[in-house]
């Protein structure tokens, strides 16, 4: 693998993943805990949009580094990277507003919230997957 474009791909592809841990395991349920409902709602709202902007950014550097020289692995940072566009762009607005009419009191919105919110978090977690695969591929042998 040539140097700069696998130091690239490692760089990001371990940042991303170290990112994406870091605010799922401790930010998002330290939020919860930490601030009444209210708030938390609030402030994560605001978060959201700079967590999947990072996700899209470094999961594009991770596939444009890795493209010539792993190209799987770089097909596979371009699908997170994708999911993220997808999940920012097309679920997150719908979770909010199913979110903002469950609180009014609409009963099938809050269903439509737990259901979107559920596909979210399984969106999430398989990003995590296939970063933590791609990140221990550079550990393990050289496949091409």
């Amino acid at each position: 693998m040539d140097w700069l474009a696998g130091g690239i791909a490692l760089f990001a592809t371990a940042l991303l993943l170290g990112a994406m841990a870091f605010f799922s395991a401790v930010v998002a349920p330290l939020v919860f805990v930490k601030l009444d409902a209210a708030t938390a709602g609030r402030f994560i709202r605001q978060l959201f949009p700079w967590y999947y902007l990072a996700v899209i950014v470094l999961a594009v550097a991770a596939a444009a580094a890795l493209a010539a020289v792993r190209p799987w692995d770089g097909v596979a940072m371009a699908a997170v990277a994708a999911a993220a566009v997808l999940a920012r762009q097309g679920l997150m607005p719908r979770i909010n507003r199913n979110r903002d009419r469950s609180l009014e009191g609409d009963a099938a919105a809050g269903v439509r919230f737990n259901r979107l919110h559920r596909l979210s978090v399984w969106i999430n977690a398989v990003q995590i997957v296939v970063v933590a695969v791609v990140l221990a591929r550079f550990v393990g042998p050289a496949v091409t």
